[in-house]
C-alpha cells in the first residue's frame, strides 16, 4: 500500500509509520514544522512534507492521521475530495495490529521503560514511544515472530484497539481526562475493557483502581511492596542501576536508579515468564541501556551530571527525583538543582498542588514558561506558589559544552556550572539543555 501519516514527527505516529515502512509499504507524511523525527524518518527513505500542504496527497491508498489534526487540515481535505480512505492513528491500529501477537503495555507512568524492558527481554518488534538506547530508535523491526511489543495510549483511547494478546498494565492514575470529559467512571471503565481483551494480564496490584479488580481478573499479579525485596542501587562503570530480587524468581539487575524502575521491570519480568525461562530472562534485562529523554545521562563531568528528564506530571517528577538524590548521593554532589518547564495550562492547573511538593530536596529550582502544546494561555501565579523554593522565574536556558546559562529577557541570571543539573518536561526544554535549540 501507499500510506501518508499526517502528523508524522510526532514520536506515536512516527512509529507507525517506520513499522509500515519495515513491512514494505510506500510511505510518506508531513507535519508542522522540521525535527530531529522527521530528519530521521527521510534517512530511512520515506517522504516527509513541510508544512502540512494539499500537494502531498496524490494517489495514496490510506491517509493516516494524528489525534491533534483537525478536519479542516488541507491533506485531510483533499484525501476526502480524491476519495481515499482516512483515518485516525487509533482507528488505523485496528488494521495495522490485528495479526501480531502484542503485548500492550498501558498505563499514566512508567508504559515507555517497561515496554523498552520488555523489548531488551524479548525478541519481536516493537514500537515504543520514546527512542531505545539499546538500538537508537524508537521502533525494531523482526519479521520471524508475529510478537509485537506495543507501548499503548490510553491519551485517545486507543489502547482499546491494540489487539492485546498480553495487557500488561503499570497503573491507572487519572491523565488525559480532557479526553474523558472528566468522567472518571468513563476513564476506567475503559482502562478495565482493554484488560478484558487480553487473554494474558500482568497488572500492578497496588494500584488503588487496579486492586479493585482482583476479586473479578484472572491474571498475574505484581505486589511491588513485597514482591520486591533487598532493593539497591549501584554504579557500574558510573552508569546507575538497580538491583533487586524478584518474589522467588531470584536476583535481577536493570539499568536505572529507583523502586518505580524496579516495579516497570518486574512487570516485564512477569509477563516475559508466559513465555520464556528465567534464566534468560535474566541475562536478557541486561541489555536495556535506557531510554532517551528519560534520566536521560547528557553531560558528564567530574564536577557535574547533567540530566534530561521526561516527566511532566507530580508522580513521573517526585518517582524520579527519589532517583536523581540516590544518584547525587553515591556521586557525591551535594546541590540539586531541578529546571522544570510545565506542559500544558491545563495539566499543570489540575495538578498545580502536587507540583509544588514534587522538587523536595532541591536546593535550586528554575521554572520555564508552559509549554502550551496549543492551549490557550491561562494564569498561573507560579512566583507566589513555589515560594518555598530556592527559585528563579526564567524564559530560557541555554547550554555551552557543560556549562548552562539561565536568561531572562535575554540577559544571563546566572550560570550552573557544579552539581547534579536535572531538566524536566515534554516540551523544548530536551533541545534546551542539550544545547541543541
Amino acid at each position: 500500500m501507499k500510506i501518508h501519516f499526517i502528523g508524522i514527527g510526532g514520536i506515536g505516529i512516527s512509529g507507525l509509520a517506520q513499522f509500515m515502512r519495515f513491512q514494505g509499504h510506500e510511505v510518506s507524511g508531513s507535519d508542522i514544522s522540521e525535527s530531529l523525527i522527521t530528519h530521521k524518518l527521510e534517512k530511512l527513505g520515506i517522504k516527509v512534507t513541510v508544512p502540512h500542504s494539499a500537494s502531498a496527497i496524490t494517489d495514496q491508498d490510506l491517509v493516516v492521521h494524528s489525534a491533534i489534526i483537525r478536519p479542516d487540515n488541507p491533506e485531510v481535505v483533499a484525501a476526502k475530495a480524491k476519495g481515499i480512505e482516512v483515518l485516525a492513528r487509533r482507528e488505523a491500529l485496528l488494521q495495522i495490529l490485528n495479526d501480531k501477537r502484542v503485548y500492550a503495555v498501558a498505563g499514566a507512568h512508567g508504559k515507555s521503560t517497561t515496554t523498552a524492558i520488555l523489548t531488551a527481554i524479548m525478541n519481536g518488534s516493537a514500537i515504543i514511544g520514546a527512542e531505545s538506547k539499546a538500538f537508537g530508535s524508537n521502533v525494531r523491526y523482526d519479521d520471524s515472530t508475529p510478537t509485537l511489543l506495543f507501548e499503548a495510549d490510553e491519551s485517545d483511547g486507543s489502547f482499546l484497539n491494540s489487539n492485546p494478546y498480553c495487557a500488561i498494565v503499570t497503573n491507572a492514575e487519572p491523565e488525559h481526562m480532557e479526553y474523558y470529559d472528566y468522567n472518571y467512571d468513563r476513564f476506567y471503565e475503559t482502562y478495565k475493557r482493554f484488560i478484558r481483551l487480553a487473554k494474558v494480564r500482568v497488572l500492578n496490584a497496588e494500584d488503588p483502581f487496579l486492586a479493585t479488580l482482583k476479586e473479578e481478573l484472572d491474571a498475574t499479579w505484581l505486589y511491588p511492596s513485597t514482591d520486591i525485596q533487598n532493593l539497591e542501587y549501584v554504579l557500574i562503570d558510573d552508569e546507575p542501576h538497580t538491583r533487586f530480587e524478584l518474589k522467588d524468581l531470584g536476583t535481577f539487575s536493570v539499568w536505572g536508579f529507583g523502586r518505580h524502575i524496579a516495579v516497570d521491570a518486574s512487570l516485564a519480568i512477569l509477563a516475559a515468564c508466559e513465555s520464556m525461562d528465567v534464566e534468560t530472562i535474566r541475562e536478557n534485562i541486561l541489555h536495556f541501556k535506557g531510554i532517551k529523554k528519560r534520566f536521560d545521562i547528557v553531560g558528564r563531568e567530574q564536577n557535574r551530571v547533567i540530566i534530561d528528564d521526561y516527566g511532566h506530571h507530580p508522580t513521573e517528577i517526585r518517582a524520579t527525583f527519589q532517583s536523581v538524590k540516590e544518584y547525587a548521593h553515591l556521586k557525591g554532589f551535594e546541590k540539586i538543582t531541578a529546571i522544570w518547564q510545565p506542559h500544558k495550562y491545563s495539566r499543570t492547573i489540575d495538578n498545580l498542588e502536587e507540583f509544588t511538593k514534587c522538587f523536595e530536596g532541591a536546593q535550586e529550582l528554575i521554572i520555564l514558561p508552559v509549554w502550551s502544546a496549543g492551549e490557550a494561555t491561562r494564569e498561573i501565579d507560579f512566583a507566589e506558589r513555589f515560594k518555598h523554593y530556592n527559585l528563579t522565574m526564567a524564559d530560557r536556558i541555554k547550554r555551552e559544552n557543560n556549562d548552562i546559562e539561565i536568561l531572562k529577557d535575554d540577559r544571563v541570571l546566572k550560570h550552573l556550572d557544579n552539581g547534579l543539573i536535572i531538566g524536566f518536561g515534554a516540551g523544548d526544554i530536551t533541545y534546551q539543555i542539550r544545547g541543541k535549540a
